[in-house]
């Protein structure tokens, strides 16, 4: 069988572009998953998630509705060099297991800070609860982190309920194939035994 790989996983809610490398452009992998990525997201503002997305449990934080400019300037103070702290339900490996894996397991996990690079920040629409925005970041950024940020900014909490990633690095959704279920099946057996 010829190798099968993928440069960059989607979390179980997201949708998108997935680059996935087959024979020798499986040794391109590292350096792919090292490209700016861009993202469609969906944020539900009012409430927290445990999970930072729509899987987690909810928790009414404020009923205050935010005006488009509050918004907006929430939106440019998350933009540039930013300090992020990952969600425990992360695919971050911490002593050689994925973060996720330990918390629902039900230990505490301590997530280290990282520094990310978010290129562009910009609000598409906004009809409360509902923020769409589109961002343009660095490898290593966590959109669903992101979306909390923006609920603490703005004091009413917020959560990550749709994301799309469009891009990564000149690769665009746009010029994606979609893999039959047949091949999806076969990709997916292989990426597990790895």
């Amino acid at each position: 069988m010829r190798k099968i790989g993928h440069a960059g996983t989607l979390d179980p809610l997201a949708s998108g572009l997935m680059l996935m490398l087959f024979g020798t452009a499986t040794k391109s992998a590292e350096k792919l998953t090292k490209l700016d990525k861009r993202y469609v997201a969906q944020i539900e503002l009012g409430a927290t998630s445990t999970t930072g997305d729509n899987e987690g449990e909810k928790t009414a934080v404020s009923k205050q509705v935010p005006t488009s400019e509050e918004v907006e300037a929430a939106i440019a103070q998350l933009t540039g060099e930013v300090t992020q702290v990952p969600s425990v339900y992360s695919a971050i490996k911490i002593n050689g297991q994925e973060a996720y894996k330990r918390a629902r397991a039900g230990e505490k996990v301590e997530m280290p800070a990282r520094q990310v690079t978010v290129h562009e920040l910009v609000m598409i629409n906004y009809e409360y609860p509902r923020l769409d925005v589109e961002a343009h970041v660095s490898s290593g950024t966590y959109i669903r982190t992101l979306a909390e940020d923006i609920g603490k900014l703005l004091g009413t909490g917020a959560y990550l309920s749709g994301l799309v990633r469009t891009e990564c690095g000149g690769y665009g959704l746009q010029d994606a194939v979609v893999l039959d279920e047949a091949d999806a099946a076969q990709v997916e057996q292989h990426l597990r035994s790895l």
